[in-house]
């Protein structure tokens, strides 16, 4: 979360130079600082974040006020006490003072109530001092009442949003930014609203269509395990205790279970390690590169993530566009936001360098071989006529409607396959244990 820290310095004639910067940390803010000192020879003497203090008052009539500031420092909030009359107060800052961010669905509502007021006409100013009162999560109130006092000093939309991209997201926060100073307000938000659903839609496809079936068949597996390990111990005693001959599936289950029993630290070493290390490389930018790449050439799901990227990328695509942005700014901006770390670095790389050499739009984007052919052909139609943004606005509706239908029948059948599986492992299992039902105990001859 962004903090405001403030700073004092001494000039090299003697006097004192203060000032507020907002960062993410106080590290980062004394390398804020350090550059402005070292620029104009400054020596950085004291560096103090803002943060909430509770103090106690009496009032005349003799009762106790608990009340709670923001302020750098305890004199600073005696000091504002004292002018309100209010004399020996007991100041205490607050230990834990920790923000959480504000969680999705209320930035979601933000925008898309934002987007709403500003199409019924309402200043941007009053959209967003209406929106801070109503707004019951402490941290995004306080952020909205901080956007909308930097907004009237009159600081610049994209830095001022920027400031709090901790807050909304990244990319949100830049579109948030650009509206401000677009002709197009509500488009802008109703797009980054929009942006944001589909975001969503698309994490929560792809947790149903890959991370649940992984979960159930890790919880399937280790349930099979348990039964080999605890169960079919004790059944072999049995079989051992009356000089019984086992079973063949439970001879071959038993001979599992000891080999387990004897290496199950390697065989889970053998498997957690690898899994660990591709995890850790993924975290990287040449292992995300390669993760998406391969994700969007699997089978079945692979062309729908592919898809859903590429949706993301017009629709982000035709919002900046119409904002008037450049041809340049809205490629780099919508690579960005359609989450695939391999159509992002081809088309930074690739498509934007041809594109200032003096290469025109489709032909750039074909040159990064990440869209498929029919994406490229309504874009050439598109060209051909002089209305690419309505070619993008098309290709954008149209994977959306194609995707969400077909990842729904896709998870439909994964989670057919599952059952599937899940049943096969206790039919299995219900085998390997009715076998024993059949075996009689061997006879003593008199």
């Amino acid at each position: 979360m962004q903090k405001e820290y403030r700073y004092r310095c001494l000039a090299p004639n003697g006097k004192t130079v203060q000032g507020v910067v907002s960062a993410t940390s106080k590290t980062k803010a004394r390398q804020m600082v350090q550059k402005v000192a070292d620029k104009h020879h400054l020596k950085i003497v004291a560096l103090q974040p803002r943060r909430n203090f509770i103090y106690i008052v009496k009032s005349p009539d003799g009762k106790r006020i608990k009340g709670k500031q923001a302020a750098f420092s305890k004199e600073e909030v005696s000091a504002a006490l004292a002018k309100m009359g209010y004399q020996n107060a007991r100041i205490q800052p607050v230990l834990f003072d920790i923000k959480m961010k504000p969680p999705f669905n209320s930035i979601l509502m933000f925008i898309q109530l934002s987007s709403f007021l500003l199409n019924e006409q309402l200043s941007y100013d009053k959209i967003l001092r209406m929106l801070a009162d109503e707004e019951t999560n402490p941290t995004l109130k306080e952020t909205l009442r901080k956007i909308e006092s930097e907004l009237k000093k009159g600081r610049e939309g994209t830095e001022v949003f920027n400031q709090f991209a901790d807050v909304f997201g990244r990319f949100p926060a830049y579109m948030l930014g650009l509206a401000t100073k677009s002709g197009n307000m509500a488009e802008v938000y109703e797009a980054t609203a929009k942006f944001m659903q589909r975001t969503a839609d698309y994490k929560k496809s792809v947790r149903q269509a890959t991370l649940t079936p992984m979960l159930t068949v890790l919880v399937t597996i280790a349930t099979v395990i348990y039964f080999v390990v605890s169960i079919f111990p004790a059944t072999a005693e049995m079989f051992i205790k009356f000089g019984m001959e086992l079973p063949p599936m439970t001879a071959a289950t038993m001979k599992f279970s000891d080999f387990f029993g004897a290496n199950w630290l390697w065989m889970f070493l053998a498997v957690v390690i690898p899994i660990v290390g591709v995890f850790l490389w993924w975290r990287t930018p040449n292992g995300r590169v390669w993760r998406d790449k391969m994700m969007i050439k699997l089978p079945m799901i692979g062309p729908l993530l592919h898809k859903s990227s590429i949706e993301i990328f017009f629709r982000v695509f035709s919002a900046i566009y119409s904002g008037a942005e450049s041809n340049i700014e809205t490629l780099r901006a919508s690579a960005e936001a359609c989450k695939n770390a391999y159509i992002e670095k081809n088309i930074k790389e690739i498509t934007i360098p041809k594109m200032l050499k003096g290469m025109a739009l489709v032909p750039a984007l074909e040159e990064a071989k990440v869209f498929n052919e029919a994406t490229l052909s309504r874009l050439r139609s598109g060209a051909e006529v002089g209305n690419v943004l309505q070619s993008a606005n098309m290709i954008a509706m149209f994977y959306e409607k194609e995707t969400t239908y077909k990842m729904q029948n896709l998870i439909n059948s994964i989670q057919g396959f599952i059952g599937m599986f899940i049943a096969l492992v206790v039919v299995l299992l219900t085998l390997v244990s009715a076998e024993v039902a059949f075996v009689s105990p061997p006879t003593t001859g008199f």
